[in-house]
């Protein structure tokens, strides 16, 4: 029985270093995409112009 604690500790700790990991992952996805949904919208508004002949 002097075992149990230990593994419920390296649980614990494992599911922390994972909640870590996937915050820092879904930060840097969120900059990416802010980045890319700006460049959408400005070759949109680029081909939304009238071409002057």
């Amino acid at each position: 029985m002097g075992g149990k604690p230990d593994i419920i500790k390296a649980i614990v700790l494992i599911f922390a270093i994972g909640l870590v990991i996937t915050g820092f992952t879904s930060i840097h996805a969120s900059e990416d995409r802010g980045a890319r949904a700006f460049n959408v919208v400005g070759s949109v508004q680029a081909m939304g112009q009238p071409l002057n002949r």
